[in-house]
């Protein structure tokens, strides 16, 4: 009887272990991270803006580094709004 307890209180140790090492830790340095869409969209219509401009004088390469930026902050936009849709949900797909 008494090896049956000591089994089973190892495996539930073992267990719960594993348990552990597999949940994510949040640390104390963790911030929650907030963006401001108005201001990446902002930001988005002046790269927008410019890089017609640009393209408009002849600045071919200048424009496509403007879309190029352009670009990129509007995949931030949207991973923001995404992750601010899938976070508000209790239980996401």
């Amino acid at each position: 009887m008494r090896r049956r307890i000591v089994a089973l209180a190892v495996s539930a140790l073992m267990a719960g272990g594993t348990v552990a090492m597999t949940l994510p830790a949040q640390t104390a340095s963790a911030k929650a991270i907030t963006c401001d869409t108005s201001q990446m969209r902002q930001q988005v219509a002046n790269l927008k803006a410019k890089a017609q401009r640009l393209k408009h004088e002849g600045e071919y390469a200048a424009a496509r580094r403007a879309l190029a930026q352009a670009d990129a902050i509007q995949k931030k936009l949207n991973a923001c709004i995404k992750g601010d849709n899938d976070a508000s949900k209790p239980f996401p797909r």
